[in-house]
């Protein structure tokens, strides 16, 4: 996504770009017809990002995150489905190195048996 653009990449890790107008110390919404060209196309990244997401996905990974409304919330989704929380993640790989650790070749094993 970076290599696209990289404002694409920023609309998945900030969320969508919405511009904005400040009017009687108030910060509210600009109207699409008041956006400028720039404004016009930082708000596009985040559907050329949900796009770009999209596209790999299998049916059930493109269910789970279809509901979402912008390429940040389907990125944290997907993160959390296929990677799982920081937990999940801490859990698996002190669960591997103990398997590397205990990984050891028996006496009446060959190499090709280890395999």
């Amino acid at each position: 996504m970076e290599y696209i653009d990289f404002g694409i990449w920023e609309a998945v890790i900030d969320g969508p770009f919405v511009p904005m107008q400040v009017i009687k110390d108030e910060t509210v919404k600009k109207a699409r017809s008041e956006w400028s060209e720039s404004e016009r196309k930082k708000a596009q990244y985040d559907s050329i990002a949900k796009n770009i997401i999209t596209y790999p996905l299998t049916m059930d990974e493109f269910f789970r995150i279809s509901q979402c409304n912008s390429a940040k919330e389907m990125w944290e989704v997907l993160e959390v489905t296929l990677e799982g929380t920081n937990d999940v993640k801490r859990s698996r790989k002190h669960s591997l190195i103990q398997e590397y650790e205990l990984f050891r070749m028996q006496l009446e094993e060959t190499i090709v048996d280890v395999q």
